[in-house]
């Protein structure tokens, strides 16, 4: 496999913290910025009822991801969060992304160590490639195309203790 480090189970994988480094540059301006912070993964037994479903129509054994940090665009720093779902996928090992709402983001497959998905966005397309590294690092590249966005966002992930 070279460089890719293969997971059997990726919510098994991504359970627990991650500290997260992000540079996001827009590749049309030049403009560059960072987000610093930490990316936690639990259970989603642990979360209330009211938690989006899946399509089994339960929560099943997915993944809160809670991501936290200081966020920098052009000199000017602030606190920023997102919380996505990482839901069981369609095949063992796998997962299915979803924003915090319930919408569908993206599939994910870690089999290889490496995945590439698409989620088109109204007139945007961002295509994420999802690298694994080690068992304690990977790296997702989100590359996001459209009329008005020309963005490459690289995050590195390493497991904290």
């Amino acid at each position: 496999m070279g460089e890719f480090w293969p997971v059997a189970d990726a919510l098994a994988y991504l359970t627990g913290s991650w500290r997260v480094e992000r540079s996001v540059r827009d590749r049309a301006s030049g403009a560059e910025g960072r987000f610093t912070g930490t990316t936690v993964f639990s259970p989603s037994s642990s979360i209330s009822p009211a938690s989006p479903l899946d399509d089994r129509g339960d929560r099943g054994d997915g993944l809160l991801h809670h991501e936290s940090g200081v966020f920098t665009w052009q000199g000017t720093s602030r606190p920023a969060e997102r919380t996505l779902w990482f839901l069981p996928g369609p095949r063992a090992g796998t997962a299915a992304v979803r924003f915090s709402d319930g919408r569908p983001f993206h599939d994910l497959d870690l089999a290889t160590g490496r995945h590439v998905a698409d989620h088109p966005c109204a007139a945007d397309l961002y295509r994420g490639e999802f690298t694994v590294f080690a068992a304690d690092r990977w790296r997702t590249v989100w590359r996001v195309g459209g009329p008005a966005k020309d963005l490459l966002l690289t995050t590195e992930y390493t497991r904290t203790p």
